[in-house]
């Protein structure tokens, strides 16, 4: 008997009805997408906030480990589509990753500029491990992206940052999937905001499905800088942006306008949170909720709880925490900021016992 092939539906497979894709866009894809919705089952009580109705969108658990990966299968499909040969991007790190990945999977060559001291050791790993050419300047990631953006007007390479339509249409999908694992739309959605495309992708995706009649409201979306790099909320831009949430890391944010509109337009805001404020958070995730995520992703969590002493989101609604990266991208914080003995004990059972308290 013939076998038959599995049939795998992608991502863009799934929504393609919501998506600028037709019969002839070759799809690149790498499992991107159906992330775990996870519901709090701890932190809520320990924050004082028992009535909080709490879940954390683990993009995480994407192929190359983040949200970036959503925009990238969409953007490097369309690269194909259109011909191109190679592709490029600034990076603090993920996008670097994606871009790497997927243009690989894609046949294309990827170039990546990245800025020189400020990218976790284990995203350039990654994208070294991807087969991408590397390059890092002496300049912050907005002066990596705007030279990008002078070789892309100068030479036949497609960008792929979320200055390229195509990403931000590929992110908005976390936003349906987050309507269907609930079976309805959050009050709250929380989340980091670096370049801010992120909050404007998961605007326009619950924004859609609450205009065709998916869901009959829109969470109001609540966006968090990390204050060294908070150029949204300062009003303007930061020439030398500072903060341990790498991945945020920026001081000239390209959808700055669409983000402002999208916090704006559903009743949200986007605010700011120390780096303090962020390690507590990152923190709390790991010895409360057993989650792993990079520091940046803790941005969401540190502002939500922010907002809750606040008063700006009520102690008894449902709010939503993207989680945006891996804790496995960055694991030198984790070591930093822990204090634990890892000297080695006599191997015999009393030696242990002494060391375990038990």
């Amino acid at each position: 008997m013939q076998k038959i092939a599995p049939q795998i539906m992608s991502l863009i497979d799934k929504y393609a009805e919501f998506l600028p894709v037709t019969l002839h866009t070759p799809i690149v894809s790498l499992g991107e997408g159906n992330t775990p919705l996870v519901a709090a089952s701890a932190l809520p009580k320990k924050l004082g906030y028992p009535s909080l109705k709490l879940y954390f969108k683990l993009e995480g658990l994407n192929p190359t480990g983040s949200f970036k990966d959503r925009g990238m299968t969409l953007a490097v499909s369309k690269a194909v589509e259109e011909k191109a040969s190679a592709v490029i991007c600034a990076s603090t790190g993920n996008t670097s990753a994606s871009a790497a990945a997927f243009a690989t999977k894609a046949g294309l060559a990827c170039f990546v500029l990245l800025p020189h001291g400020y990218v976790a050791l284990g995203k350039v790993a990654q994208a070294i491990h991807y087969g991408a050419k590397l390059v890092q300047i002496e300049g912050n990631f907005d002066r990596a992206l705007e030279l990008v953006k002078e070789i892309g007007d100068k030479c036949a390479v497609t960008i792929v940052n979320s200055i390229n339509p195509y990403r931000l249409e590929g992110q908005k999908t976390a936003a349906f999937e987050v309507i269907e694992q609930l079976g309805e739309a959050p009050d709250y959605l929380c989340i980091p905001v670096g370049n801010a495309g992120n909050i404007s992708a998961y605007r326009r995706g619950f924004k859609l499905f609450h205009e065709i009649g998916r869901v009959p409201s829109a969470p109001k979306m609540h966006g968090f800088e990390a204050e060294g790099s908070a150029a949204i909320v300062q009003g303007k831009p930061i020439e030398n942006p500072e903060t341990i949430a790498t991945a945020i890391r920026i001081g000239n944010p390209a959808s700055w306008k669409e983000a402002e509109a999208a916090a704006l337009d559903s009743g949200g805001k986007i605010d700011s949170v120390t780096d303090e404020e962020i390690l507590d958070a990152y923190k709390l995730l790991g010895s409360s909720e057993g989650i792993f995520c990079e520091p940046s992703s803790a941005a969401s969590v540190a502002g939500l709880i922010k907002h809750l002493k606040a008063g700006l989101i009520p102690a008894e609604a449902s709010a939503v925490c993207v989680l945006t990266g891996n804790g496995l991208k960055d694991p030198e914080t984790p070591q930093k900021i822990n204090k634990v003995d890892l000297n080695p004990v006599e191997a015999n059972l009393d030696a242990l016992r002494k060391v375990m308290g038990i």
